[in-house]
């Protein structure tokens, strides 16, 4: 028998100043069976960095066709296509040329990342932002983690702050690319 998603309920004061974003989000978050911790804090600091009118969780880890972000506008048309992880060239080509612009967030090694994606034939590589999240902070983020959780989250010059149950965090927010 197939084991079923986990629901989580994360609630995320968002303080995005860079942005000029400020919301209170509550979001259900269902974490897939083969869905790492990791993958899944990514998931939800991508969310609140991205965050939009239009902005859902997409079928990311189940479907070819979506990302693990998507923002569509009024008429369903979609404006921005956010990947998660360590995705193939052919998913950010697609979501290049699908959205408005596309972007990169990754729990994983960034020079790894950069090298898979590296000479692979995306479109617009050069406007894809790639932004690694460090190791510590996403493993402090992911030992913590509860099916009902509390964040704050705070973006103020490049720096990105998280407060959560695994304390105070914070880490620098800068944007890579691979073309």
């Amino acid at each position: 028998m197939a084991q079923s998603s986990t629901v989580y309920a994360v609630t995320i004061d968002l303080s995005n100043v860079d942005r000029g974003v400020y919301e209170t989000l509550d979001l259900r978050v269902a974490r897939h069976p083969s869905e790492t911790a990791d993958y899944l804090v990514t998931r939800l600091l991508a969310y609140a960095l991205e965050y939009e009118d239009g902005i859902t969780f997409g079928d990311g880890l189940s479907s070819a066709d979506e990302p693990a972000i998507v923002v569509k506008d009024l008429t369903g048309r979609t404006t921005a296509w956010i990947e998660v992880g360590m995705p193939s060239a052919e998913r950010l080509h697609r979501g290049s040329k699908l959205a408005g612009r596309a972007a990169l967030y990754t729990h994983r090694d960034l020079r790894q990342v950069l090298a898979q994606l590296e000479g692979q034939k995306v479109h617009r590589a050069a406007e894809i932002p790639v932004y690694a999240f460090e190791k510590p902070f996403v493993d402090a983020l992911a030992a913590t983690l509860e099916r009902r959780a509390q964040w704050t989250v705070n973006v103020m010059d490049g720096q990105l702050y998280v407060e959560s149950a695994a304390g105070s965090l914070a880490m620098p927010l800068v944007a890579s690319h691979f073309a």
